[in-house]
């Protein structure tokens, strides 16, 4: 049974920090692709950072150069450093795997930016 589990979240201010961890389990870690995705209230979900089973990242033009997504193959865990947060990066964020042609997601986990 594959499980993905994210944590981190929490209420920050204005031009803070905080670092997401997402764990997965039921999986082959190593092989599979992971991605941070975030809804805010009233808008699509949409892709924040994704990085490959090779290390290779991409990431929204509205988080390059604040956000850093890396990922501890031995831990099964990826993570998503985010720093100068903003008001506008308010959402839920999830977690996402690919695997095998499937893909997975975590419950999600609330971050709060107040200005």
């Amino acid at each position: 049974q594959v499980q993905v589990v994210e944590s981190g979240g929490g209420l920050v201010q204005a031009g803070g920090s905080l670092r997401l961890s997402c764990a997965a389990s039921g999986i082959i870690f190593s092989i599979s692709a992971m991605g941070w995705y975030r809804q805010a209230p009233g808008k699509q979900r949409e892709l924040v950072a994704h990085i490959t089973s090779g290390s290779s990242t991409n990431y929204a033009d509205s988080v390059k150069g604040r956000f850093t997504i890396s990922r501890d193959n031995a831990k099964k865990t990826v993570y998503l450093q985010m720093n100068s947060l903003r008001p506008e990066d308010t959402a839920v964020y999830y977690c996402n795997v690919h695997f095998r042609l499937r893909e997975y997601w975590g419950q999600g986990t609330q971050v709060t930016v107040s200005s």
